[in-house]
C-alpha cells in the first residue's frame, strides 16, 4: 500500500488549471459562466505576492484570480481545498525548520475564525499570532 501523501506532496503534485463552463447555478457563481479552477501553486503564488501587514479576503483573491486568467469566477470549492493544502503544507515546512523564512504568509488570507482554520490540523492559533506579529487587525 502506497503512503499517505504529506501536504507538501499535495501542494507539489502536478495539476493543470482550468477554465469550465458551468450551465447551472454553482455556489455564489450564477449559471452560464466561464469559473477557473487554480492549483495549489497558484493559490500558494498569489499568497506569497501579498506585503507583510496586509490581508487579503479570500473573495478578493477568487475575484484577482478569475480576472488574471479571463475568467468569470473562481471556483469556490477547490479555492477552499487548496487554500488548505498551502496552509498545511506550510505550517509542515515551519515545522521542519523551525522558522518563517520561505513560508508562504498565508495567514494574510486565511481568517482566523473562518471554517478553514478551525479544520487546520495546527489550530487557529498560529494563525493569531502571525497576525498579531504582522499587526494585522481584523
Amino acid at each position: 500500500m502506497a503512503s499517505k501523501k504529506t501536504w507538501l506532496d499535495k501542494l507539489n503534485e502536478k495539476k493543470e488549471p482550468k477554465i469550465k463552463r458551468i450551465d447551472f447555478d454553482f455556489a455564489d457563481i450564477p449559471a452560464n459562466n466561464n469559473m477557473f479552477i487554480a492549483t495549489p501553486q497558484i493559490i500558494d503564488n498569489y499568497i506569497k505576492q501579498i506585503p507583510k501587514g496586509k490581508k487579503v479576503a479570500v473573495q478578493t483573491m477568487r475575484k484577482d484570480l478569475a480576472i488574471e486568467n479571463r475568467a468569470d469566477y473562481t471556483c469556490p470549492v477547490t479555492t477552499g481545498i487548496f487554500l488548505r493544502i498551502v496552509a498545511e503544507a506550510n505550517f509542515e515546512k515551519y515545522q521542519k525548520a523551525n522558522s518563517l523564512k520561505g513560508i508562504t504568509p498565508f495567514w494574510r488570507v486565511v481568517e482566523p475564525n473562518s471554517t478553514l482554520s478551525k479544520k487546520l490540523t495546527f489550530g487557529q492559533d498560529f494563525i493569531i499570532n502571525q497576525r498579531e506579529a504582522e499587526n494585522i487587525i481584523d
